[in-house]
């Protein structure tokens, strides 16, 4: 049987086709301000990239901010499962995944089987999500892409206080001015938004083994802050983090 699994975000929207229990097909794009167009064209992305036709496909199971828009589902899964599922899927052994996306971050404690038994959301504050990174990277005009690798550059310890973008962005703008070095920035901004995802974590508990999913998983600078501010010793991280609840709608799909 073949399956998709469709994740619209607020950001981007991401499908994944499964076959037999295995990953075939993968197909991502901006979600933009039409959904309905962005879960169709990464469907299309997904169908080509598994060198298959859409009449291929028996069951598609949509998840996300933007599910409502995946009106080619036969069916939707609430985020939180789609997460839970998408970790276990790619690690049985997780007991916590961490999703931080665009603009939401969250948290779920999961059993053996990827079942949800306790989760926590960051109530919507883009300061715990990726859009802050973009939001300081824009304010020390650097790329996105260099953040992460600016943060690891520096060990030292700047407190960054406000837990809203635009004074955080005021707080940024006033080390620029103090001739702060940037690392020294970056790495104020990565302690400041791994420390706001785990006091998230730490209203379920932290629960090894940790997993990571969404596309904040590629940036090295949050990950090192997260895994110092938890005292973990290894966070995992799946190939393709940002398909992660994509993977976990399918897994469902194919369980129902």
């Amino acid at each position: 049987m073949i399956i998709a699994g469709i994740d619209c975000g607020a950001k981007n929207t991401k499908a994944i086709l499964m076959k037999d229990g295995e990953i075939v097909g993968k197909g991502m794009l901006l979600t933009g301000f039409d959904q309905e167009k962005a879960v169709e064209e990464s469907l299309g992305r997904a169908l080509k990239d598994a060198g298959i036709s859409k009449d291929d496909v028996q069951k598609i199971y949509g998840t996300g901010s933007g599910q409502k828009a995946v009106k080619i589902a036969d069916d939707s899964v609430n985020e939180i499962k789609a997460m839970s599922k998408g970790a276990n899927f790619f690690f049985s052994n997780a007991r916590t995944v961490i999703d931080v996306g665009a603009e939401e971050g969250r948290a779920a404690k999961i059993d053996e089987k990827g079942n949800p038994i306790d989760f926590a959301i960051n109530e919507k504050c883009a300061a715990g999500a990726g859009a802050f990174i973009e939001a300081m990277a824009r304010a020390l005009e650097v790329a996105i892409e260099e953040m992460g690798l600016l943060c690891l550059e520096s060990d030292k310890k700047i407190p960054m206080n406000a837990q809203c973008v635009v004074f955080a962005e005021s707080e940024v703008v006033g080390l620029i001015h103090a001739k702060t070095d940037k690392p020294d920035i970056s790495k104020a901004i990565h302690d400041s938004m791994a420390s706001r995802i785990v006091s998230i974590i730490r209203r379920i508990g932290v629960n090894e083994d940790i997993v990571m999913i969404g596309g904040v998983g590629y940036n090295p600078g949050f990950m090192t802050a997260l895994q110092q501010e938890l005292k973990v010793e290894k966070i995992y991280i799946p190939d393709g983090p940002e398909y992660g609840a994509a993977v976990g709608a399918a897994v469902v799909a194919a369980e129902t």
